[in-house]
């Protein structure tokens, strides 16, 4: 995607996520990216993941659990002064197959795009989403 804008780069990442395509969401990503998590979420969820090998491997994780994405959009879309860093604020609407309990979930995200594939994302998505969706708290909580 040599051509791609951040645009174009976000709106194939979400038609990937909603198809449940992680082996095209992984390719949405360059050898050596980077994606961040700036909260804890659920145990055995990385704070970090770096290199695509490892985006894929949680890719297929997250696309075999029961969060079923229904709606996925990039609500806002910021140009920064760098253009290859944007700010994204997204949305997100499913259910969790298990339990039948629908959710809503957004979150802040800082993307590197570069020559069409994503270099490091930054996520600030509240943690708790697993919790209510699923009823049951997280250990500590």
């Amino acid at each position: 995607m040599p051509s791609a804008t951040p645009a174009e780069v976000l709106a194939r990442r979400s038609q990937l996520i909603l198809n449940g395509d992680a082996e095209g969401f992984a390719a949405l990503f360059a050898p050596d990216a980077v994606i961040e998590s700036s909260f804890a979420g659920p145990p055995g969820t990385p704070m970090r993941l770096a290199g695509r090998e490892a985006i894929r491997e949680y890719s297929r994780r997250v696309m075999a659990s029961p969060l079923r994405i229904e709606g996925f959009e990039v609500a806002e879309l910021y140009q920064t002064q760098d253009p290859e860093v944007v700010i994204t604020e997204m949305r997100a609407t499913g259910t969790v197959t298990t339990t039948g309990r629908p959710f809503t979930t957004t979150s802040a995200q800082i993307i590197r795009i570069r020559d069409g594939h994503i270099v490091h994302s930054r996520d600030f998505a509240d943690p708790r989403l697993l919790e209510y969706a699923t009823g049951e708290p997280r250990p500590g909580s």
